[in-house]
């Protein structure tokens, strides 16, 4: 009888959804933003004012443009949290969903550009 409970309960995590990951990005410094976000075909503009958050973005990994630039554009994988600080945008962590503890999350850097 234990076995069979245990394979219930193990059978229902298993089905169980998981949360989905998106990044998020907050707008650090003192003017407005214009961020695009590319995921796949899909292409949304947002205006992200000084200390706002735009939360669930590139939920399966994305492109983001300032000012609608291709030169000030970054590839995310979708479970980053990032800033924009003095116009440049900082990988500040992993998403609180995707942190495992493993890594080097603590330490702040630059995303990965996009390979042209």
């Amino acid at each position: 009888m234990p076995s069979m409970v245990f394979a219930a309960f193990a059978i229902v995590a298993l089905l169980w959804p998981s949360p989905t990951l998106a990044a998020s990005v907050t707008n650090r410094d003192n003017k407005d933003y214009m961020v695009t976000i590319i995921e796949g075909e899909a292409k949304q503009d947002h205006v992200l004012k000084p200390s706002l958050v735009l939360e669930g973005v590139c939920q399966k990994g994305c492109v983001i443009r300032f000012t609608d630039s291709e030169n000030d554009e970054y590839k995310l994988d979708g479970s980053e949290l990032v800033s924009i600080e003095d116009g440049v945008l900082y990988y500040d962590g992993p998403a609180a969903d995707a942190a495992s503890g493993v890594g080097d999350a603590g330490q702040p850097s630059l995303p990965r550009r996009k390979q042209r």
